[in-house]
């Protein structure tokens, strides 16, 4: 069986639920339930089990608050002997409009604290990252209060469809590689 880390980014806490920046950790909450799993907590972190035909996704939600996400990430890469294209970071983008998607196979940290804690603690930019929109509509100077705000009504009514694009996008990764998955799933 292949095992993948699917690594779903936010900060632990109530204060940080439905936030903007907790968007990893609402994917991974969604495909927890929709296979019918739960979080347990383990080390770094809470990880839920998903087998899908011939992969297991190990969906971890990193205890280390978004800017040492590195320290879980290089933690369960080095015990479950990982090599770097079965780790799949799913992050919030303010980059892209609300809803939009882009699965990528590598790239720069694009000043994300998470993703660029993963790449001094990897010592590479070279792994793959699901970014989800959550669009930038703040004032200048306003970007922290923005990402760590809840997102507005009319957003978590979509949420559901989102967080199931973004859950079958992780699992045409795992199944078919980063190509098809960027193919059928980037919108």
């Amino acid at each position: 069986m292949k095992k993948f880390l699917i690594v779903c980014l936010g900060n632990i806490g109530p204060e940080y639920v439905d936030t903007r920046h907790n968007i990893g950790f609402m994917a991974g909450d969604a495909m927890a339930e929709a296979a019918g799993v739960s979080f347990s907590s383990c080390r770094y972190g809470d990880m839920a089990i998903i087998k899908v035909k011939n992969c297991e996704l190990m969906l971890l939600k990193p205890s280390t608050f978004m800017n040492l996400s590195g320290v879980a990430v290089r933690y369960w890469m080095n015990k479950e002997k990982l090599p770097l294209e079965n780790l799949l970071v799913i992050v919030d983008d303010i980059a892209l409009p609300f809803g939009a998607v882009r699965l990528r196979k590598k790239g720069s940290d694009a000043g994300h604290n998470g993703l660029k804690n993963i790449a001094v603690e990897l010592g590479t930019q070279a792994y793959a990252r699901l970014r989800i929109g959550v669009g930038n509509d703040f004032p200048k100077g306003a970007q922290i209060q923005y990402v760590l705000g809840r997102f507005p009504k009319e957003e978590m009514e979509q949420m559901p469809e989102l967080l199931k694009h973004v859950g079958e996008a992780v699992k045409a990764y795992c199944l078919s590689g980063a190509d098809f998955a960027m193919t059928h799933f980037n919108k």
